[in-house]
């Protein structure tokens, strides 16, 4: 049978770079996509970090890919071989009530990459179910200088765009983004893209402030806890902050990002949820009448918007790729990124 390769998670610690089947077209809605670029996430660390052992196994891993569509199903009509596609983070069928709402990451027909007989998007091809509906073409060629800026559309800037959506930044606003990863990065350039004013990045890495600034961070709070609430209400006069981005998923990061909130304001949250002990602080959000806003970032949705811009020059997020890695060597980036030498690794096949 012929074969290809792709990243497998074993357990904690443990991917591989191994051979696995080529992909074949299983559906008359399927695409079959040769990955031009892939890269790891953020999220991805979650199943590297875990001690727990995997209940179904070693699987595939990967979610952000682009490529060159090499076959289609008879039903697909929106996408053709030879076009170079960017892929999001989901796929789903664009017409079923919850994505014809805008929220693609809830279809009814969807589903996620590396789940019940899907490929990751780690890997050198994928069979992307429901191609209409998930992938989108781009109107370049495959060895076009901008594709790392567009792979960021699979997920991290979607993700940082929605966060600055759901905190309700708009021209001359005041923001704080609460860390310093790829997707809180993504998060600065997405409030400057809104028009945000001010925007303070709440980050400890050298490497990630110097993006952060060029994205445009206006200010930087490299405390953490109650030392980084004390730094951003001393820096506005006590108020806080109207618009703040929760880019991180922890307890500490949620406290901190509801602390630093003006009374009235809004939270944007994106941040995969891990190591919520006490939940949300409900008491601090009543008490200041502060919101919540957020979840996964349907980033389909915005795809089409945020291509433009990529296209346009208007905005670049490639620089959140500080690592380039073949794919064989995948488990170095993993690594790289656990320890925190990488912010974002690009995986080219």
């Amino acid at each position: 049978m012929p074969s290809m390769r792709a990243t497998i998670i074993h357990g904690g610690f443990d991917v591989r770079v191994e051979d696995v089947p080529d992909p074949v077209l299983l559906e008359p809605t399927d695409a079959i996509v040769r990955v031009l670029l892939s890269c790891i996430c953020g999220s991805d660390l979650w199943p590297y970090r875990s001690t727990t052992p995997r209940r179904n196994g070693p699987g595939r891993i990967g979610h952000e890919f682009l490529g060159v569509v090499e076959e289609t199903g008879r039903d697909v009509a929106s996408v053709r071989p030879g076009d170079v596609v960017v892929a999001p983070f989901m796929w789903s069928d664009g017409t079923c009530p919850h994505c014809r709402a805008g929220i693609h990451t809830s279809c009814l027909h969807g589903g996620g990459w590396g789940s019940d007989r899907v490929d990751g998007g780690q890997g050198e091809a994928v069979r992307v179910p429901q191609a209409d509906g998930t992938l989108v073409a781009a109107p370049v060629e495959p060895d076009d200088e901008r594709l790392p800026a567009l792979l960021t559309l699979s997920d991290v800037m979607g993700t940082g765009h929605h966060a600055a959506l759901a905190a309700g930044v708009g021209p001359g606003s005041h923001v704080a983004v609460v860390g310093d990863g790829a997707v809180g990065l993504c998060g600065v350039l997405a409030a400057r893209r809104l028009g945000a004013e001010r925007i303070t990045l709440l980050g400890r890495h050298p490497d990630r402030i110097a993006v952060g600034r060029a994205f445009g961070a206006t200010d930087v709070v490299t405390e953490r806890g109650d030392d980084a609430v004390a730094r951003v209400l001393e820096m506005t006069d006590g108020l806080g902050v109207p618009h703040v981005l929760e880019c991180v998923g922890m307890q500490s990061s949620w406290d901190t990002a509801v602390a630093i909130a003006r009374p009235g304001g809004t939270v944007g949250y994106v941040g995969v949820p891990n190591g919520l002990e006490s939940g949300l602080p409900i008491r601090a959000m009543f008490g200041n009448n502060v919101s919540v806003h957020g979840g996964v970032a349907p980033v389909r949705a915005y795809l089409p918007e945020l291509m433009a811009d990529v296209l346009s020059g208007a905005i670049d997020p490639s620089p959140v790729f500080d690592l380039e890695l073949p794919l064989d060597r995948a488990p170095e980036g993993y690594a790289a990124m656990d320890e925190r030498r990488a912010i974002k690794v690009l995986l080219r096949p």
